[in-house]
């Protein structure tokens, strides 16, 4: 049995790579905070690509949550581990800086920066220890461009683009890889308070892209097929940003 974890795989970008990688043969760990029905639902759908999961209920940016969670997980599998790791989980506090709180600040890189350090840390040793490893950070458009009333979420993202790249050169010898895929406007609940139709033209291909199209990028750099890239991001923006 392959195991891989997603983080933040209730709905949206997390949903679609949990069911891409259940296709792939992998026995799917599904992270969520708050929404167990829509976490059951990505179950589901994971069961329905003809693979096992399990829900794993954990806040990210608690290490202490992090730490007993995949604790338990690693004492009641004592004999497995988990190769592939996405670093999906993600929030957003949007304002103008001039307007932004220090709990809009403190939050969104809690989870996205944070969370991305205690989970990775977590499953390192392992991945080291078997000499395989993918790990794969969803970022953002906003992490290389930086975008106006996102100053908390930009540098979230742009700090673990940072950290990706540094990531990749302390563990490439143990056969462990790390990359970040960089979405631009996809048709999530994330974005579903953004204008479509204004915001389209844009984008040289003209829509909004979907979480199916970022889960291909993700899985293709969590696959043995991309053993030979390490410490690259993957824009997958429509042409927006290059």
């Amino acid at each position: 049995m392959k195991y891989a974890l997603v983080t933040g795989g209730s709905r949206g970008i997390g949903r679609a790579v949990c069911v891409r990688l259940a296709e792939m043969g992998y026995h799917v760990l599904i992270n969520y905070l708050a929404n167990e029905e829509e976490a059951g639902k990505t179950l589901e759908r994971v069961h329905e690509a003809g693979n096992s999961g399990a829900l794993l209920k954990f806040d990210v940016a608690d290490h202490a949550q992090v730490e007993n969670v995949l604790g338990k997980w690693q004492v009641e599998n004592p004999d497995e581990y988990i190769e592939v790791l996405v670093n999906n989980a993600g929030i957003r506090k949007d304002n103008l800086m001039i307007w932004m709180e220090n709990s809009h600040w403190q939050d969104v890189l809690d989870t996205n920066l944070g969370g991305f350090f205690y989970v990775t840390r977590f499953l390192l040793k392992n991945m080291l220890v078997k000499k395989y490893g993918r790990i794969v950070n969803v970022v953002s458009l906003s992490g290389l461009k930086g975008l106006p009333g996102q100053v908390n979420y930009s540098a979230a993202k742009a700090g673990i683009i940072g950290a990706t790249k540094a990531l990749a050169q302390e563990i490439g010898k143990k056969r462990v890889t790390v990359n970040a895929v960089a979405p631009g406007f996809i048709k999530t609940d994330m974005t579903k308070d953004l204008n479509e139709d204004e915001l389209k033209n844009l984008i040289p291909l003209n829509r909004f892209g979907l979480p199916g199209e970022v889960a291909e990028a993700v899985c293709f750099l969590a696959s043995e097929k991309a053993s030979y890239i390490t410490g690259e991001v993957i824009s997958v923006n429509g042409g927006l940003y290059t």
